[in-house]
């Protein structure tokens, strides 16, 4: 049990806030949906759930943020091209999960 504890641990928590009929959030979500290393857990926000999440990304969203396992802080992540490639997706989250 203590091995999977530590298993889970090492599963790299994105935050990802979106807001329904957001194409941009759509498209990253399905690339997202296609990323097979590393391996992720992927939390969806809805934007308009809470005033404070709409205030603080309606005009920047698809929003990412990978969150830091040791303190839970989250550490934004940049913006990706809406023509990135699935593989470029990748080798970003690959970077950020090395260095988180």
């Amino acid at each position: 049990m203590e091995d999977s504890k530590a298993f889970l641990r090492l599963i790299m928590k994105l935050i990802f806030y979106s807001k329904p009929g957001c194409h941009l959030c759509e498209g990253l979500q399905e690339k997202l949906g296609q990323v097979q290393n590393p391996t992720f857990e992927l939390e969806m926000r809805d934007i308009t759930t809470r005033e404070e999440w709409f205030q603080a990304y309606q005009y920047e969203i698809p929003v990412l943020f990978l969150e830091n396992p040791s303190n839970s802080q989250l550490v934004p992540l940049p913006r990706l091209s809406p023509r990135a490639t699935v593989q470029q997706l990748e080798s970003l989250l690959q970077k950020y999960c090395s260095t988180g």
